[in-house]
């Protein structure tokens, strides 16, 4: 009886470490940042709002042992989700060894990856130049199951990985359907936008956007049933370059009606160029009094109407279910799916200079307001 009950502890105290390692997660505080943007808009937001951040660390080793009594132990060993978490394995986050602001947000969703399950979870700031040789050997040693890549440089890490060792990924922007990657894209879901413009502006029919099909042939395609549902129109344009989107651009503006039609500003390097191509469109914008809105959070303090943006620690907890899901056997998504769990950041001044009035109960609807009261 003795010795059953001594393996039985054993076999608990295993379990016991494992609960521990996936815990040991640190408190993420950001210094000068307002309660409501901790954890969500993480190094997008910061960036926009200018506030100092920081350095979490995120210790891929870290496992925090409590005393327990043999009793404890054995209740731990019933618990149902201990129980399917012994013999699964762990899942290691591969993210992208970067400078605050942006390693916020990396570690917002890594928060949320381990709030979101059970298992052991283990972290690794990694280059994109990483050996694969020693990455493998390493993950193996841990027990890894399934990693979920974060960022360029984690994506780049783990593409060197066993195929035995399943990838979800996360934290990037643009990726095509030839790809064959399973993940959340930082980009948001087109449905979500266009429900927040028609709510803005119900009389609104038409939606105007600039693209690279080599970009953003899969958003627009999201896009376009996104739009039926709403029962818009998108008007979409190809731009192979920027200097046909500078053509563009002021000729659409132009013939646009501000009343009914609106511009829409897509994750898209070549049409939405920093430099030339987004001060030419706030400009023309604003001049026509045609509102504009994008999928950039930074681009709301710059003349945008409103802008959505991840929810870093949601979207962890999202691919941490999904990670569940295929540890136990569930089908693999094959393509990278937009982020659906947002927010939402609104300029008060575009917005009258639109004709939209928001009173203090309507700006409650919205998780960013500027200016701020």
């Amino acid at each position: 009886m003795i010795l059953t009950r001594f393996t039985v502890a054993l076999a608990a105290l295993g379990a016991w470490c494992a609960l521990a390692t996936a815990a040991a997660a640190p408190a993420f505080e950001l210094p000068g940042v307002p309660a409501q943007a901790r954890d969500s808009v993480g190094a997008l937001f910061q960036t926009l709002d200018g506030s100092p951040a920081s350095t979490p660390r995120v210790d891929a080793d870290a496992v925090t042992m409590v005393p327990v009594t043999l009793a404890q132990l054995e209740d731990q060993l019933r618990r149902p989700d201990v129980r399917a978490s012994i013999g699964k394995g762990t899942i290691a986050v591969l993210y992208s060894n970067v400078d605050q602001p942006f390693r916020t947000a990396f570690t917002s969703v890594i928060r949320g990856i381990q709030e979101g399950t059970s298992l052991p979870v283990r972290s690794y700031a990694v280059e994109a130049r990483a050996d694969p040789i020693d990455l493998n050997a390493m993950l193996r040693r841990n027990g890894t199951r399934i990693v979920i890549a974060l960022g360029r440089q984690g994506l780049a890490a783990a593409a060197g990985l066993d195929r035995d060792i399943s990838v979800l990924v996360g934290g990037v922007l643009l990726l095509s359907d030839s790809d064959n990657l399973a993940g959340i894209s930082l980009t948001p879901d087109p449905a979500m936008l266009f429900a927040r413009l028609r709510e803005l502006l119900p009389e609104l029919r038409r939606v105007i956007v600039v693209y690279n099909p080599k970009n953003s042939e899969w958003l627009i395609r999201l896009a376009r049933e996104a739009a039926r549902a709403q029962g818009l129109e998108l008007a979409a344009f190809v731009a192979g370059d920027m200097a046909r989107a500078v053509q563009l651009y002021p000729q659409l503006i132009a013939t646009a009606d501000g009343r009914r039609d609106a511009v829409w500003l897509p994750h898209d390097a070549t049409t939405v160029e920093e430099g030339t191509i987004l001060p030419l469109v706030l400009r023309e914008t604003g001049n026509g009094g045609v509102p504009l809105f994008s999928s950039n959070v930074l681009h709301e303090k710059k003349g945008a109407l409103f802008a959505m943006v991840p929810n870093n620690v949601e979207m962890g907890r999202t691919l941490a279910s999904s990670a569940l899901s295929m540890l136990s056997g569930g089908a693999r998504a094959r393509s990278l799916a937009p982020s659906r769990t947002l927010q939402t950041a609104i300029d008060l001044r575009t917005a009258s200079h639109v004709g939209v009035q928001l009173g203090e109960r309507r700006q409650r609807g919205f998780d960013f307001v500027f200016p701020q009261p």
